[in-house]
């Protein structure tokens, strides 16, 4: 069978825009990609609409993030089950068949993430009372806030205390008030962590490293 060359020339384009798709999702999945600001839960830091590049690699390494790193994963099943007993967020539907897999973290279909900032490490003592955070006992300073924020337990306790399992950290939005965060539902394991906030290229008068 003798392939013409306009087939030919049609066989090679498709299989460099398969290679190219190929490549995409590798560099978008393993060493970063871009996305938007959505919701107020990181103000005064992020803004909806800023437009942020993440940095995927630390997942791609597995590196534990450090206290301070902003960072993206994945949402949990639970928003208001807090147990002090056991303090950790649910992911209880996760897919299950290959396909299904391949579309909700590959592709990122229907796949909701938060972005929120590392407060507790695994193992650490992290308590919230009087509007202030503690860590291992000691005040946290957190430079980041708004002027007049205070930090409150989700819902209607009046304080939390908990030991940040191991293998788990503790995070919450800037915008303490506007914040569905681990104070709702439990600390996020390490391998549902999805990636650093690393840089904000819009709009351009901030652009530049986010910390």
């Amino acid at each position: 069978m003798v392939i013409s060359d306009r087939t030919k020339n049609i066989l090679e384009w498709i299989f460099c825009i398969v290679i190219a798709f190929i490549l995409a999702l590798l560099i978008k999945y393993f060493i970063g990609t871009p996305t938007v600001v959505k919701q107020v839960s990181m103000k005064p830091t992020l803004i909806e609409g800023h437009r942020l590049l993440l940095n995927r690699w630390v997942r791609t390494t597995k590196q534990i993030p450090e206290r301070g790193d902003i960072i993206t994963f994945e949402a949990p099943s639970n928003l208001n089950e807090f147990n002090l007993s056991n303090p950790v967020a649910k992911y209880e539907k996760e897919p299950t068949s290959w396909w299904n897999k391949f579309t909700y973290y590959v592709l990122e279909i229907d796949k909701n993430s938060y972005i929120k900032r590392v407060v507790g490490l695994p193992g650490e003592h992290v308590q919230i009372m009087n509007g202030k955070v503690y860590i291992n006992g000691e005040e946290l300073q957190e430079d980041y806030l708004a002027e007049g924020v205070i930090t409150e337990p989700a819902g209607s306790a009046n304080s939390l205390d908990f030991i940040v399992p191991e293998n788990y950290i503790f995070a919450m939005g800037d915008n303490r008030r506007e914040s569905t965060d681990c104070r709702a539902f439990g600390c996020i394991p390490l391998e549902k962590i999805e990636s650093k906030v690393w840089i904000r290229f819009w709009p351009f008068n901030l652009f530049g490293k986010v910390e």
